[in-house]
């Protein structure tokens, strides 16, 4: 796939997704309008999208219809907007600055923020439970999985307690495997099945390089809060170091960061093979994770 017909992909997919998201909070009458704008500011205001993006590469790869992956597609963004709302709290990294917009916390209050991150996640469930897909008992499984105490959730608490202290490359790489991984690997997963079964070896493949994007896009988010510009990265630049936490560029350096996301994008593409051509799009959004510049 040339790099046109990958942009022209990815913004389709984007608008497909952002559709659907703002689909969620049309024309109802919230009961509680504060805590529904504090969603809408939290999920709706910017983003990559990167997670539906994968959704729907990895579920056209084993041939699932659009239809059947716009459920998994939205219910991982909302999973995944939940988390940086909590995320920039006070209490956790406290951040001012989401996607070029002020954080919830400090658009609405701290309170309304908890309350919208909780809102987010129950949602992301409902919106899943709501498809119906016949292995929805293993798709809702997945979510959950990656959500929390042994995914996202525990990445959170190793991230929290890392800060100040000096962990080594594997140590680091396990704390991002939960922290980030987990909901990139889940999103390569939801896709395929929403085509295939539980069974089929083409889900090992999948899981074989979403485990290697999903720490090749850490790694290069770590670089890119190194040499970024907050106006390009929507969110303060340098603020890693300014919390002392520990990164791949000050544990390898930023050459030898980068060399090491690029040798594991190189991994992910092996790991496709059994795919053949319909694997190409993952291939290259693979590379495109490490070339972005936010």
């Amino acid at each position: 796939m040339n790099a046109d017909a990958l942009a022209a992909t990815l913004a389709a997919d984007r608008a497909r997704a952002d559709a659907r998201l703002e689909g969620l909070f049309g024309a109802r009458e919230a009961p509680a309008p504060r805590l529904e704008a504090a969603m809408r500011h939290g999920v709706l205001v910017g983003g990559k999208r990167l997670r539906p993006l994968l959704v729907y590469a990895a579920g056209r790869a084993l041939g699932a219809d659009d239809a059947d992956l716009d459920a998994p597609a939205v219910a991982i963004e909302l999973i995944h907007a939940y988390s940086l709302v909590h995320d920039d709290l006070p209490a956790m990294d406290d951040d001012d600055l989401r996607r070029g917009q002020p954080t919830v916390h400090r658009a609405y209050d701290e309170a309304t923020a908890i309350l919208a991150g909780d809102a987010l996640q129950s949602l992301a469930f409902e919106v899943i439970a709501a498809s119906a897909h016949p292995r929805l008992a293993a798709m809702i499984i997945t979510l959950a999985e990656a959500a929390g105490r042994d995914g996202m959730v525990a990445g959170q608490a190793l991230d929290l307690a890392a800060v100040g202290g000096h962990l080594d490359a594997e140590a680091l790489a396990t704390m991002h495997a939960h922290k980030t991984g987990a909901l990139i690997r889940a999103a390569v997963r939801l896709g395929g099945l929403a085509a295939v079964a539980e069974e089929d070896p083409r889900l090992a493949a999948l899981e074989a390089y979403a485990r290697a994007i999903g720490l090749a896009f850490q790694i290069h988010d770590d670089v890119l809060d190194v040499i970024g510009d907050t106006a390009t990265l929507g969110k303060a630049s340098g603020a890693d170091a300014a919390r002392d936490k520990p990164t791949y560029p000050s544990l390898l350096g930023l050459a030898g960061a980068r060399e090491r996301s690029a040798g594991l994008v190189e991994e992910a593409v092996a790991a496709l093979a059994p795919l053949g051509e319909a694997g190409q799009p993952l291939a290259a959004l693979a590379r495109y994770m490490i070339e972005r510049d936010h």
